[in-house]
């Protein structure tokens, strides 16, 4: 569907937005069309329709069409563009991205010489539809696709980055949706920002929701004791420290079927996060067992196996260069919505002050959009939108959070929710990201919610979400290793949505 680039001049240029729908099951008694949005920023939400399709309760499957429209700039709808060529794009890249993020001057050098390329890249190549991707935008869409599908009000199901898409929707149109669940949510007001000095991840102290995420873990794996974590002796909370402070102090050399690599303090960090979002979360202590092994001295035969597993799932180096539009409009949205930086230097600072309060994930996420500083990304959208926040709609919105979601900080979702006067919150005391389909209690209050629009009882948290180390380690059969080799592969979480792996891109 051709939709106006700018709103402002509705005749001019236009783009086109992908939207695909899935029929409800049973006609005669459909509630509407139930859009859906998975996060990113830069998801493909029509894919996350086919899969909403199958995944969702069957009385809502039953009862709603289920929506999903690729946002502008991503998946199927007319592609954001930073660079003239898949070549010139990866050579910034490899600049930008040349580590998981920047330990030390030499590569805090490089990702900031990085950064500079690749903001002044989508500021004059990447215009002007790298300046008209503001979430405002997208919310404006989704406005127009409401009506063109028919429906008197929206019904929304967001998750992550789509939390944000919804609140901007509920507070730019709040009169005009019927039901609004969101899921893995960020506080809008952090997502824009008011203060210069401070980063996005600053605001939404990313770092400190993975730090808790991981603290709780390891807290749980010394009171189940060894039979059920392979951390558990002595203390789980200073041997993660201990391996990690070893690992920054240098790379190991590890010698693998494929020949000599190196494994570093940002990789393994990294690959903390991607296992903390995996369905068994228990398999974090393994890791760092796995790690700790090899950092002192040990076999790295079990470490061996799980970067193995991640390089044959990351696919073959030696492919031809792609184009990844996804990290294009990925940062299109993050640098144009919110208040940044002004220098890409200046984030150096920034990823020291959130190590004092989330020592090794501080610096990780704190260095997540370098790009997007003022004086590097320029491109702007005069319409995109900054507030308020606190409209009282129409209709309840209804927030969900998970304590020890690794992404995104449930003191978040607390604060958006309060924020927000007609609306409610459900809580759920487990670690996933998205913890709708996940346990009985949370997927029974949000399709009651979706089917009649009334919120759960105030102060409702779930109990019967996914929990670690309910089973004993021998269980398995396998060693912590051979556990670990199906787990997921490590990435850069500047390539990553804020979804699960299984639903993000890059």
């Amino acid at each position: 569907m051709a939709l106006p680039l700018d709103y402002d001049q509705p005749r001019a240029a236009t783009v086109d937005v992908a939207v695909l729908r899935v029929k409800a099951k049973d006609q005669k008694r459909r509630i509407g069309s139930l859009f859906v949005n998975p996060g990113g920023p830069s998801l493909p939400a029509t894919d996350f329709a086919l899969e909403m399709s199958e995944s969702l309760s069957a009385e809502v499957r039953d009862r709603f069409d289920i929506v999903g429209f690729d946002p502008r700039g991503v998946g199927a709808s007319t592609k954001v563009q930073c660079f003239p060529s898949a070549e010139q794009q990866a050579e910034v890249l490899d600049g930008l991205l040349a580590t998981v993020f920047p330990v030390g001057p030499v590569e805090e050098k490089a990702t900031v010489q990085g950064a500079k390329a690749y903001g002044k890249a989508c500021s004059t190549t990447g215009k002007p539809l790298a300046g008209a991707m503001s979430t405002a935008e997208v919310a404006r869409d989704m406005e127009v696709l409401r009506r063109a599908v028919g429906d008197p009000k929206l019904n929304y199901l967001g998750r992550s980055y789509g939390s944000v898409l919804g609140q901007f929707y509920a507070n730019m149109f709040p009169e005009r949706f019927r039901i609004m669940a969101l899921e893995g949510v960020l506080d809008p007001q952090a997502w824009v920002g008011s203060n210069t000095d401070q980063s996005l991840r600053e605001r939404l102290r990313a770092g400190e929701a993975t730090h808790r995420s991981l603290s709780e873990l390891l807290t749980r794996c010394a009171q189940v004791g060894g039979t059920h974590c392979a951390l558990a002796a002595r203390n789980p909370a200073k041997r993660f420290d201990t391996t990690a402070n070893r690992l920054r102090a240098g790379p190991l050399e590890l010698a693998g079927k494929n020949g000599t690599r190196t494994f570093t303090y940002a990789e393994f960090i990294n690959m903390i996060i991607d296992a903390l979002l995996a369905e068994d979360v228990s398999d974090t202590t393994s890791l760092v067992a796995d790690v700790e092994t090899a950092v002192a001295g040990g076999s790295a035969e079990a470490l061996l196996r799980r970067l193995e597993s991640a390089e044959t799932a990351a696919g073959d180096e030696g492919a031809e260069v792609e184009y990844d539009h996804g990290f294009d409009a990925f940062s299109s949205v993050l640098c144009t919505d919110a208040l940044h930086l002004k220098d890409a230097e200046a984030y150096a600072a920034s990823a020291k002050r959130a190590e004092r309060t989330a020592p090794h994930f501080g610096l990780l996420w704190a260095w997540n959009e370098p790009h997007c500083a003022r004086s590097t990304w320029t491109v702007r959208d005069a319409d995109a939108y900054t507030g308020p926040f606190d409209r009282r709609t129409a209709a309840p919105v209804l927030f969900v959070g998970s304590k020890f979601d690794p992404l995104t900080n449930f003191d978040g979702v607390v604060a958006a929710s309060r924020r927000l006067p007609n609306s409610g919150l459900l809580s759920t005391n487990q670690w996933s990201h998205a913890a709708y389909g996940t346990g009985q209690c949370v997927t029974t209050a949000v399709d009651r919610y979706l089917l009649t629009g009334k919120l759960p009882p105030k102060g409702k948290v779930c109990a019967d979400g996914p929990q670690p180390f309910t089973e004993p380690l021998a269980a398995t059969g396998t060693s912590a290793g051979e556990r670990g080799a199906t787990g997921p592969a490590t990435s850069d979480p500047r390539r990553k949505s804020l979804l699960p792996r299984v639903m993000r891109a890059g």
